[in-house]
């Protein structure tokens, strides 16, 4: 009886197994999550400071947060907070959603290369604000809403061409990059048909800036990027078993399909708002949740790493747009166009690699 007792067990008479190294596993994620988090943070209040003392108007870093809280000379506060101020808030809200909604493509549709930009949607959006200012001869909040229903407008016309008895990934990004062509030949054409001065003033709506959101509009993007916002974080549980594949996820209890919708609906209306406001700020919903993923080594949908990277990033652009291109202003749109570009061919590159391995 002693030596049976003192016999090692098999695998199959042995009890749970130790839950030691995937705890260990665990611990160290959460670690190098916390770690991530707090950089990204410190990075983003640094490049929000930068931001407030550079300009015409040059401000020493303690009088501009002294005016950030209204005190000190109350030129300096003019400056913080009527002209400073608003141009990050409006930077930090467009890139947290538009890499929240490339996240959210990515993840539900498994591919690395889904993003608003390439999908056509951020096209929509653009050629709505534009045809509202060249044809409709519209203005304000209205060539905002245009927008708005430009892109949702492209995103169901999407969804209805790929769907075929349930809504398939590779479909749905091929249809998307067909639809995106299709708003880029009619962009073209409005503008070429257009009057000089009419097309350069819609010549923004087609590469992005942050630099015009004010008052209500400012308050419209905030209260619409939460809201959106708050939908993701209820629909947060989907993305990680997504991202493993359709067979998985339904094996984990998640429902397949009304997840994916859920998730693509709720990633064009972050495309949808983030564009009506700013116009299209390009590659930023598809490098921003990449190197996110990569920050955090997690092959899931890594939002809030995300969120935080697209701020940064959209804030930095602005900052390198407005102040450090050798004296040559440039809009936003400009600048993450010119990081998001040799991303997409490195990108590119590297998958092929992969797929001739």
């Amino acid at each position: 009886m002693t030596a049976l007792a003192d016999a090692p067990r098999s695998p199959d008479t042995a009890g749970t197994p130790d839950p030691g190294p995937v705890e260990g596993l665990r611990a160290r994620r959460r670690r190098r999550l916390a770690v991530v988090l707090t950089t990204l943070a410190v990075l983003l209040v640094a490049v929000a400071t930068l931001a407030l003392t550079l300009g015409e108007a040059s401000l020493a870093p303690g009088r501009a947060l002294a005016a950030l809280f209204g005190a000190g000379d109350a030129g300096d506060v003019f400056v913080v907070h009527r002209l400073r101020l608003p141009r990050i808030e409006t930077a930090v809200l467009a890139g947290a959603a538009f890499a929240l909604a490339g996240a959210l493509f990515q993840t539900t549709l498994r591919n690395p290369l889904a993003s608003p930009d390439i999908l056509g949607i951020a096209s929509g959006a653009s050629l709505g604000a534009v045809w509202a200012l060249l044809v409709a001869g519209l203005t304000g909040l209205a060539v905002s809403g245009a927008a708005f229903a430009g892109a949702v407008t492209v995103a169901l016309l999407i969804w209805l061409f790929a769907w075929r008895k349930g809504l398939h990934s590779i479909r749905f990004v091929l249809v998307g990059v067909g639809f995106a062509y299709l708003c880029s030949s009619l962009l073209a054409w409005l503008l070429a048909r257009a009057d000089v001065r009419e097309a350069q003033s819609a010549l923004l709506w087609t590469v992005g800036s942050v630099a015009d959101v004010r008052g209500a509009e400012l308050v419209t993007l905030a209260v619409a990027v939460a809201v959106l916002g708050t939908g993701v974080a209820v629909a947060s549980r989907w993305q990680a078993p997504l991202a493993l594949g359709d067979d998985n996820a339904r094996a984990l209890g998640v429902p397949v399909d009304a997840a994916r919708v859920v998730s693509l609906l709720l990633a064009v209306g972050l495309v949808a708002v983030a564009t009506s406001f700013v116009g299209p700020l390009a590659f930023v919903a598809l490098v921003a949740p990449a190197i996110a993923r990569r920050l955090v080594d997690d092959g899931g949908a890594a939002l809030t790493v995300s969120v935080l990277t697209g701020a940064l990033l959209v804030l930095a652009a602005d900052v390198v747009g407005q102040h450090l291109l050798f004296g040559i202003q440039a809009p936003t749109g400009i600048v993450t166009g010119m990081i998001g570009a040799p991303y997409l061919l490195w990108l590119l590159a590297t998958d092929g690699r992969k797929s001739l391995a």
